[in-house]
């Protein structure tokens, strides 16, 4: 038996319910993990309120670390005993125990703590395939700049410490002076508090005029149409999130006007679609995490039993890096 957090209805965090679940023995391309701890995201929230909607009941959470317990017929990349992180579907990770697919599944290296390989796969891996799979058509080189929204959450501070690694000078948004000094001590070489400044004037000020090449924006609805403006020719902007809610449909003639702009909208499971595509980009990630290029910013921990208000508080915008779920 587990522990878990489960919802039998989509809604708010009251919705959220600690319950026992019994956990099975892992089948072929499965294994079983305890988990020493898990991951919180705002992809949880999306799939909670039913903005992603799943079958129910559901087991929430996307991300955790914890030791291998057992494996499947066909594993052959992990063992029982191996220390391992995951960000991956579906999701379950809400939970002390649990049987997964093990594809999504990868060793975690001993000099990374579980807090931290919880914390870190799901963001760390977004902010690696934007910074280096999501890129303008032009490309991107060192010195130019790119506009990051939320700078300050648990995917901007990882991404603003990465950027300046590969010398992108990130200028980041966030909705506090606080929040804006956290972005620049973490390597960002602007910060725009959206809450007092225009940041689309302010873009335009810092670039002279220019523009970015490329803004990742996980705001959606609130920061689109701004998100555009700050682009230069042939810019991109990339959508991978809906923090303030979907974009609504839009114009297409729009992106002529404004400079053959280009825009998608990634997610981080199709650039992670095989097991070796998921271990080159956690690879990737734990090489640069342990260089000390990128540090893990473990900014709040609750137990699991204080789920709901975690939720409410990653909702409220009172989180900034990572944030923990403890099992002990």
């Amino acid at each position: 038996m587990s522990k878990a957090i489960r919802i039998e209805r989509h809604g708010g965090p009251e919705e959220l319910q600690l319950v026992d679940v019994e956990v099975g023995e892992p089948g072929p391309g499965e294994i079983r993990i305890r988990h020493k701890a898990v991951g919180l995201n705002f992809i949880d929230t999306y799939q909670r309120s039913g903005l992603y909607p799943f079958p129910m009941p559901l087991q929430l959470g996307m991300e955790a670390s914890g030791v291998v317990e057992a494996v499947g017929e066909g594993v052959t990349h992990l063992k029982a005993g191996d220390r391992a992180a995951y960000a991956g579907q579906p999701p379950g990770a809400y939970c002390e125990l649990r049987v997964m697919p093990a594809k999504v599944v990868c060793k975690l290296p001993d000099a990374i703590s579980f807090e931290t390989g919880a914390a870190m796969m799901l963001k760390g891996l977004t902010a690696q395939y934007l910074l280096k799979k999501t890129l303008p058509a032009e490309g991107l080189e060192r010195g130019d700049f790119i506009l990051f929204h939320a700078a300050a959450g648990g995917v901007g501070l990882i991404a603003c410490q990465w950027a300046k690694a590969l010398g992108l000078k990130l200028i980041g948004t966030a909705g506090t002076d606080a929040k804006c000094q956290l972005a620049l001590d973490n390597g960002a070489a602007h910060a725009i508090n959206y809450s007092t400044e225009n940041f689309e004037a302010r873009v335009k000020e810092i670039t002279g005029g220019q523009g970015v090449k490329v803004v990742y924006d996980s705001v959606g609805k609130d920061t689109f149409e701004g998100s555009l403006n700050c682009l230069r020719p042939l810019g991109l902007l990339a959508v991978f999130g809906n923090g303030s809610g979907p974009v609504p449909p839009f114009n297409l003639g729009l992106l002529a006007a404004k400079g053959s702009l280009y825009v998608t909208r990634p997610t981080l499971f199709t650039h992670a679609s095989t097991r070796e595509k998921t271990q080159a980009m956690a690879d990737d990630l734990f090489a640069v995490v342990e260089s000390g290029a990128v540090k893990i910013h473990i900014d709040q921990t609750y137990a699991l039993a204080d789920v709901q208000q975690a939720h409410r508080d990653l909702e409220a915008r009172k989180t900034t890096g990572c944030t923990i779920l403890t099992l002990d």
